[in-house]
């Protein structure tokens, strides 16, 4: 996987954000979004807000996801598989990068035909722990007309990143507003924070 890792990080360093077209195994994928799939017909997703604990906000107008934490204490097998990944690669990052990473934070993510994410930073204004952005997409078969692209916003430049299954993105929280377009069909994800102390 340090193959991986390393390329992914390249691509980070050169254009500040990172690309990976095989982060995720396509097994891996498979499996995560087929639990996705069916905590959504469970009915067990939440609609996303912005802000966090007392101060979080829900308003579709901004924001449309529904989403699901992952967590260890689920026991579920490709959920480990997901953080023993995550694990090796921070280990990598610290290692490699000393970026010091400390923890981090995932959950699935569901934008529902019609829904999109208007422009935003990836940081509370209470709280800074959020070191890197990570989004790993899980769509099979998807196409440009499909929409839900992911636009960076540079600052001499936008950088648009169309959700195809196994593609994952990577990028620092505090510097980069980005947002999601408008989805004509469902657009699935594992989202989340690498976070420093």
């Amino acid at each position: 996987m340090e193959k991986t890792f390393s390329s992914f990080i390249d691509t980070y360093l050169d254009t500040n954000v990172g690309v990976s077209e095989n982060f995720l195994s396509a097994t891996l994928s498979g499996h995560l979004k087929d639990n996705l799939t069916a905590l959504f017909k469970d009915k067990l997703l939440h609609a996303a807000g912005t802000g966090n604990e007392k101060l979080i906000v829900h308003n579709k107008l901004v924001r449309g996801d529904s989403i699901y934490w992952l967590d260890r204490k689920h026991n579920d097998p490709h959920e480990n598989s997901f953080f023993d990944l995550m694990d090796g690669f921070i280990e990598y990052l610290n290692r490699t990068c000393y970026t010091g990473i400390t923890g981090y934070e995932f959950h699935y993510t569901l934008y529902e035909k019609g829904s999109f994410y208007t422009r935003h930073l990836d940081q509370f204004q209470n709280n800074g722990n959020r070191a890197y952005s990570m989004i790993m997409y899980l769509n099979a078969d998807w196409v440009l007309a499909d929409g839900g692209e992911l636009c960076i916003h540079h600052h001499d430049h936008e950088q648009h990143i169309a959700p195809m299954n196994g593609k994952s993105v990577f990028f620092k929280s505090t510097e980069l507003e980005h947002e999601v377009l408008i989805t004509a069909k469902p657009r699935m994800s594992i989202t989340g924070w690498l976070k420093v102390n």
